[in-house]
C-alpha cells in the first residue's frame, strides 16, 4: 500500500538548482574548449572562402528645369507637367528592364573578366591592363572560360580547353544562341593587340587600357553570359526616395568589383539623364519640324508672290502708277494675317481633332501655341496627353501584361475627350471671329473696286506678297525661338553625388559577426548538451545537492582513487584519501559514543543500486579500524553478487551461506587477510534463497558470535534500492552508511531514502559522499574530492607534510601543482 510519505518523491521537483548547474556546466569546460575551436575553424574557413562584397551609391536630385526663355514675350511654351510623380517615375524606370538592357548594352556588362584564386573567381574588371569589344552582330563562345595571358606589350594568347566536339554561341545582336562543331581539345594562338580576331566562336578585339598597369604573364579568364540573365541580375538596383527631400533619390548597388558598381551607377544615370532629356526635347523637336514643313509651303508662296510682283513691274510703270490703295494697303493687310492666323488656328484644330481620333501615338504633336493658340486647357493638355503617351511607350516595352499601362490609357482617353471638346469650342468662336474679318475685308475691297484698274491689279499683287512674307518672318521667329529652346533645355535629372571608389564600402563577408556568432554558438552547443544531461541524467553532483534532496546528514566525502585495488588505505596510508576515510572512522566514533554504546561496534555500508562504491568504502573502513590496532571483521553479505574477496586475494569456495545452512562452523568460514587485525567472511556460494537466509536465527547468532571475537563488525550489504536483503539486516547495525556516488547516484533515490527513515526502516544512517572530484575548480579528476573529508582535503601548502601527494592527472592541475611545488 502507498503510504502517504511516498508522495514526498514530488517534494520541490519543480525546483531548479542553479548553483549544480552552474558547477557542471564548469566541470565541462573541455567541451567549451572543443567546441570553440571547431565553431572558430569553421568560421575563419567562411570567412577566407568568401569574396568581399563592397556597396557603392551616387544620389541624384529630379528637377522641373524652366527655361529662362520661357516668359511673357515667348510665343512657344515647351515646359509642361511636374514633379508630383516624376520622381516615382524614375525610381521604376531605373529598375526596368529596357533601361537596364540598355545601360548593359553600353558598358558590355555581359562579359566577365576573372582571375582564378584558392577559394573561389574574382571578378578583375577594371583592374585587368586590357578591354574586350566584342562584335555584337557576329558570334562568340558562349557560358565558356577563354584563357588571355599578355605575352608583351604587343601580343597575347588565347587559349580555349574544348573538352568537347559541340559548344554554344551567341550573338548578342539579336541574343541568339546556336550549337557549334568544334575540334575537341586546347585551342592556342597568339594575337595582336588591337588585331580583329574573327574565329566561328570568337569575334572582338582586345586593346589595352591606358587607367591600368601592364601586368605580363598574368592569366584572366574572359566569360560571355546570357544578355537577359546579366539584365536581369544587374536590375535589383537600389533605388530610395529620400524622405525628407522627395526630391533626392539615392541609388546603391552591392558586389564583389567596386569598379564594375561605379561604372554602372554612373552610366545608369547617364543613359537615364539622356533618356530624359530626349523625351524633353521632343515636344520642341514636334514644334521645329511643323515650322519646317509651314516655311516650306510660305517660302513657295512668298516667291510666287515676288515673281508676279516682279513681272507686273516689267509690264508696267510702276512710278507711273498713283498710290492712290496705299491707304487701303495696310489696313488690308493686317486683316489678311488676322485671318491667317485665324485660319490656321482652325487649320491646326482640325488636324488635332483628326489625330485624336485615329492616332494611338501622341508623342508627335506639335505645339498649339506655333499657330498662336494660347488657350492654357488646350496648350496643357496637348503637353501633358504627350508625356503620357511618350511614357506608355516606354512602359509597353519594358512590361508586356496590359495591366500595368491601363491606367496611363485611362488618363490619355480622358484627356483626349477634354481636347476634343476644348478644340470643338475654340473652333466655334474662331468661325465667328472669321467672319467679322471676312465681313471687314470685303468693305475695304468694295471700297478699292473704284481704283484704276492698274492700281487695283497692282494693290492685290502687293497685299498677297506683304501676308506671305509677314507668314514667313513670323514663323521663322518662331523657329529661332523653338530651336534656342530646345538647345537650351536640361535634363530635370542632375548629379548630385557621382559613384566613386573613395576607398571602404566593404560591407561583408562580415568576419567579426561570423567570429562572434561562432563564439556564441560554440557556447550554446554543449551548453545545450549539458542542459539537458543535467536534467535527463538527474543525477548527484555535489553536496548542496544532497542536502536539497534530503536531511540525513554527511560523514564523510571520499575522492577518486587513484591505484586498481580498494585497499587504497593499505597501500597508500599518508595519501589524501586515507584521511578521508580516517575522518569518517573518527566520525563514527563520535556516533559510537553518542549512543553509549559498549564493546563491539557494528557497522552496515548500503546503497541505492549497483557501482555506488559500497564495497570499496567498506574495505577502507574496515582497514582504517584494523589499522588503529582494532579488531576488525568484514561480512560479505551481498549474496546475490559477491565481490569482496577479490581484493583480499581470498577463496569464496565457503562463506556467510555455508555457515546460515549450518554446513561450516564459524571458525571455518572466517579467513585472515594480509592486513593486521583484519578478517573477512566472503559470502560463499550463490544461495537460490537469500532473503530467507538473512531473515534466519542462525544470522543472529552470526552477529552474537562475532562481538565476542571482534572489536568493530562491518556489514558489506546488498544494495537497498535494488533488494530487501539490507533492510533486514539494519536490525543488527548500530550505524547504517548509505554511499552516495557523485553523477551516478540518482535524486530519485535520496527521496526513496528519505521515505525509508522516516517510517523507521532504517535508524542512525549517515551519508558517504564517494567518488567526488570537484572539475569546477581544480579541473578533471584533481582537487576539492580528491581527499577531501572534514579539513583534512588536498590543499596546496597546507597540506604540505601531513600526507602523501597524488600526482593530479588534469593538465592545468599539473601546472598548478608545479608552480605550488617552485614556491615551497
Amino acid at each position: 500500500m502507498l503510504d502517504v510519505k511516498d508522495l514526498s518523491f514530488f517534494e520541490e521537483k519543480n525546483s531548479f538548482d542553479f548553483k549544480s548547474f552552474l558547477i557542471k556546466i564548469i566541470s565541462y569546460w573541455k567541451w567549451f574548449v572543443l567546441s570553440l575551436i571547431i565553431t572558430f575553424t569553421i568560421a575563419h574557413q567562411v570567412n577566407i572562402r568568401k569574396q568581399k562584397i563592397y556597396g557603392i551609391d551616387t544620389t541624384i536630385a529630379v528637377k522641373e528645369e524652366n527655361n529662362q526663355l520661357f516668359t511673357s514675350n515667348t510665343s512657344l511654351v515647351f515646359n509642361w507637367g511636374g514633379t508630383s510623380d516624376k520622381v516615382q517615375g524614375i525610381a521604376t524606370s531605373l529598375k526596368s528592364r529596357s533601361h537596364n538592357e540598355a545601360v548593359v548594352d553600353t558598358l558590355n556588362f555581359f562579359i566577365d573578366y576573372f582571375v582564378k584564386t584558392d577559394y573561389y573567381f574574382k571578378d578583375v574588371y577594371g583592374q585587368v591592363p586590357f578591354v574586350i569589344t566584342p562584335n555584337k552582330n557576329e558570334y562568340q563562345l558562349y557560358e565558356a572560360f577563354i584563357k588571355v595571358k599578355l605575352i608583351d606589350e604587343s601580343t597575347y594568347l588565347l587559349s580555349i580547353p574544348f573538352e568537347s566536339s559541340s559548344v554554344n554561341i551567341i550573338r548578342y545582336s539579336d541574343n541568339s544562341i546556336l550549337p557549334l562543331n568544334v575540334k575537341s581539345g586546347p585551342f592556342n594562338k597568339k594575337y595582336k593587340i588591337g588585331q580583329i580576331v574573327a574565329l566561328p566562336f570568337l569575334n572582338w578585339k582586345l586593346e589595352l587600357d591606358p587607367n591600368v598597369d601592364l601586368k605580363v604573364g598574368e592569366e584572366v579568364l574572359i566569360r560571355f553570359n546570357s544578355f537577359d540573365q546579366t539584365v536581369a541580375r544587374l536590375k535589383g538596383l537600389n533605388v530610395q526616395i529620400d524622405e525628407k527631400a522627395t526630391s533626392i533619390l539615392r541609388l546603391s548597388m552591392e558586389g564583389t568589383n567596386k569598379k564594375r558598381l561605379v561604372d554602372y551607377l554612373n552610366t545608369t544615370v547617364k543613359v537615364l539623364i539622356d533618356k530624359q532629356l530626349y523625351n524633353k526635347n521632343l515636344f520642341a523637336k514636334n514644334t521645329i519640324s511643323f515650322i519646317d514643313k509651314t516655311l516650306g509651303e510660305m517660302e513657295d508662296k512668298l516667291n510666287d508672290s515676288g515673281n508676279e510682283l516682279k513681272n507686273f513691274s516689267k509690264n508696267n510703270n510702276v512710278l507711273d502708277i498713283t498710290d492712290k490703295g496705299s491707304a487701303f494697303r495696310g489696313k488690308l493687310l493686317e486683316l489678311d494675317i488676322k485671318k491667317d492666323e485665324i485660319e490656321r488656328k482652325i487649320v491646326y484644330l482640325n488636324s488635332l481633332t483628326e489625330y485624336l481620333k485615329k492616332s494611338v501615338d501622341y508623342s508627335k504633336l506639335p505645339a498649339p501655341t506655333i499657330v498662336g493658340i494660347e488657350e492654357n486647357n488646350i496648350v496643357q493638355n496637348v503637353a501633358k496627353i504627350i508625356e503620357l503617351s511618350v511614357k506608355r511607350s516606354e512602359i509597353i516595352r519594358t512590361i508586356k501584361t496590359p495591366i500595368f499601362y491601363e491606367e496611363i490609357d485611362n488618363q490619355i482617353k480622358s484627356l483626349k475627350n477634354v481636347l476634343l471638346e476644348n478644340s470643338n469650342s475654340l473652333k466655334n468662336a474662331l468661325q465667328y471671329d472669321i467672319i467679322k474679318v471676312n465681313s471687314k475685308i470685303k468693305e475695304l475691297e468694295s471700297q478699292i473696286n473704284v481704283l484704276p484698274e492698274k492700281e487695283l491689279e497692282y494693290l492685290n499683287i502687293s497685299r498677297k506678297y506683304d501676308l506671305s512674307d509677314n507668314v514667313y518672318n513670323t514663323f521663322l521667329q518662331k523657329r529661332m525661338e523653338a530651336s534656342i529652346i530646345k538647345a537650351a533645355n536640361l535634363s530635370d535629372i542632375q548629379f548630385l553625388d557621382p559613384a566613386k571608389d573613395i576607398g571602404g564600402g566593404l560591407i561583408g563577408p562580415r568576419t567579426g559577426v561570423n567570429y562572434i556568432t561562432a563564439f556564441f554558438i560554440g557556447l550554446f552547443i554543449p551548453l545545450i548538451f549539458i542542459f539537458i544531461l543535467f536534467f535527463v541524467k538527474n543525477s548527484i553532483h555535489s553536496i548542496e545537492d544532497i542536502a536539497h534532496v534530503t536531511q540525513i546528514p554527511i560523514i564523510g566525502i571520499v575522492g577518486l582513487k587513484h591505484n586498481e585495488s580498494n585497499l587504497s588505505v593499505f597501500e597508500r596510508p599518508k595519501s589524501a584519501l586515507s584521511e578521508s576515510f580516517r575522518a569518517i572512522r573518527s566520525s563514527l566514533q563520535f556516533l559510537y559514543k553518542k549512543q553509549s554504546l559498549e564493546g563491539a561496534k557494528t557497522l552496515m555500508l548500503t546503497s541505492s543500486i549497483s557501482g555506488e562504491g559500497k564495497t570499496f568504502c567498506s574495505i577502507n573502513i574496515a582497514t582504517v579500524f584494523a589499522l588503529s590496532e582494532k579488531k576488525t571483521i568484514i561480512l560479505g553479505l551481498d549474496l546475490r553478487k559477491p565481490k569482496i574477496f577479490d581484493d583480499f586475494n581470498v577463496e569464496n569456495n565457503i562463506g556467510v551461506v555455508n555457515y546460515l545452512i549450518g554446513q561450516n562452523q564459524l571458525h571455518e568460514v572466517i579467513q585472515k587477510t594480509h592486513i593486521p587485525y583484519l578478517d573477512v567472511i566472503t559470502s560463499g556460494p550463490i544461495p537460490p534463497n537469500p532473503s530467507e537466509l538473512i531473515l534466519g536465527e542462525t544470522m543472529n547468532d552470526l552477529i552474537n558470535s562475532l562481538k565476542d571475537k571482534y572489536d568493530y563488525i562491518i556489514l558489506d550489504t546488498p544494495p537497498v534500492g535494488l533488494v530487501s536483503d539490507a533492510l533486514e539486516l539494519a536490525q543488527y547495525s548500530d550505524v547504517i552508511l548509505y554511499v552516495v556516488k557523485q553523477n551516478f547516484t540518482k535524486k530519485e533515490m535520496l527521496t526513496l531514502l528519505n521515505n525509508r527513515t522516516k517510517r523507521g526502516e532504517l535508524n542512525n544512517i549517515s551519508i558517504i559522499f564517494n567518488g567526488y572530484e570537484d572539475k569546477a575548480k581544480y579541473g578533471t579528476g584533481y582537487g576539492y574530492g580528491y581527499g577531501y573529508s572534514y579539513g583534512y582535503g588536498y590543499s596546496y601548502g597546507y597540506s604540505n607534510g601531513y600526507h602523501e601527494e597524488d600526482e593530479p592527472t588534469g593538465f592545468f592541475a599539473k601546472i598548478k601543482h608545479k608552480l605550488f611545488k617552485k614556491r615551497q
